[in-house]
């Protein structure tokens, strides 16, 4: 059975404490579609390609960790912003964006998720908003031997920055681009830091602080946690589930 818009508006802004987050963009409805919902689809980035995509699928919500109306970004609606958002006025489809609360989830999130593909075992959080996680493998693998088994988990070759030989055993992660974060985890007690992206400096720091860093895609590292989030509501509410992984190299 279809469920009522504000319906899932509200399901979603409990279960993912929406609330409690400073973000850069809103999370919840960005963009107000038809009233009732009976099938929805995820995807990482709402692009003009997935937009198109859920429109052929003829969906009633496209559910996406990257949306719209970020802090940084012009306000006017021209250019690919106006048809993007023309499309989805124009099929009365729904979006709705999730982005810092998405990451966070401790069961349905990027990080939870990307943990569970890597065979990650959680032990803590830190950072800002608790956003980094930390955690172990249950069995301990050469620096080289851990790239190569994520370059295989994620089917994409990741940038990895430290010895080959190094052991590792501690692991802290953050999906996406949060190389930022890579200046306060390297002082912990970690062998290895997980992210999507890197930056120039973390090059000097990894060999400087003896950390492994590993950029495996910002794509790469995101996909699980809103598949995971379409697959819940499909189960809690009945609904139709599609997920779609448009590949980005990025």
């Amino acid at each position: 059975m279809p469920i009522q818009r504000q319906e899932l508006e509200a399901y979603l802004a409990q279960l993912l404490s929406v609330a409690q987050f400073k973000d850069y963009a809103p999370n919840g409805l960005q963009v107000e579609g038809r009233n009732q919902i009976q099938h929805i689809v995820t995807g990482v980035t709402a692009s003009q390609a997935l937009i198109d995509a859920a429109i052929a699928l003829n969906a009633d919500a496209l559910l996406v960790h990257h949306g719209f109306f970020w802090k940084s970004e012009a306000l006017p609606i021209v250019r690919t912003k106006k048809q993007r958002i023309a499309a989805l006025l124009g099929a009365d489809l729904n979006l709705f964006g999730y982005h810092l609360p998405l990451d966070a989830h401790p069961e349905l999130g990027n990080n939870a998720q990307l943990a569970k593909q890597l065979g990650l075992i959680p032990t803590g959080r830190c950072g800002d908003q608790n956003l980094v996680w930390l955690g172990e493998l249950p069995v301990p693998m050469s620096f080289d031997t851990f790239t190569r088994h994520i370059a295989v988990t994620l089917n994409r070759q990741p940038l990895s920055i430290g010895p080959a030989d190094q052991i590792v055993r501690q692991v802290a992660w953050c999906t996406g681009g949060a190389q930022g974060y890579f200046h306060d985890v390297a002082n912990l007690d970690v062998d290895c830091f997980i992210t999507g992206e890197a930056s120039e400096f973390v090059t000097h720091l990894a060999k400087e602080s003896g950390v492994g860093f590993i950029a495996a895609g910002h794509h790469a590292t995101e996909r699980y946690g809103i598949a995971a989030l379409g697959q819940h509501l499909a189960q809690h509410f009945g609904l139709q589930h599609t997920h779609l992984d448009l590949d980005n190299p990025v």
